[in-house]
């Protein structure tokens, strides 16, 4: 089925722009990882993830996420998504803006598409 993992994306990041953690730890499977870029370190497992996850819910308002240029590939029970991701936010009362590649690989677990590991690496606007 084409947009498999676009959709998941989409529902994630749905997710985090309502600020709705549990939602977001829904999507995960129980081995995610991912990267703090405020702290510079891995995030691995659920645990450190949703902790990670609710911890920026409390810092940040406004959230709004748009997906772009997405291109998935599925072998078996594992894909991956590479997109871009436009992010406005509030941070402790200061507007943001990130503009990044993300790769997202996703595992079926259950019969749904979850989220194994994401990162974005976000880049400096361009003069």
């Amino acid at each position: 089925m084409p947009d498999e993992l676009r959709n998941v994306a989409t529902e994630f990041f749905a997710a985090l722009d309502a600020l709705d953690a549990d939602r977001m730890k829904e999507m995960l499977t129980g081995d995610v990882q991912s990267v703090d870029e405020i702290s510079r370190r891995w995030l691995r497992g659920r645990g450190d993830v949703d902790n990670y996850l609710r911890e920026v819910i409390t810092a940040v308002s406004d959230v709004g996420t748009q997906l772009r240029d997405a291109e998935e590939r599925i072998w078996g029970e594992t894909g991956v998504l590479t997109c871009w991701i436009d992010q406005d936010y509030t941070m402790n009362g200061t507007p943001q803006h990130i503009s990044a590649p993300t790769t997202m690989i996703l595992r079926r677990d259950g019969g749904a598409w979850k989220l194994v590991l994401w990162h974005s690496i976000p880049l400096p606007e361009q003069p």
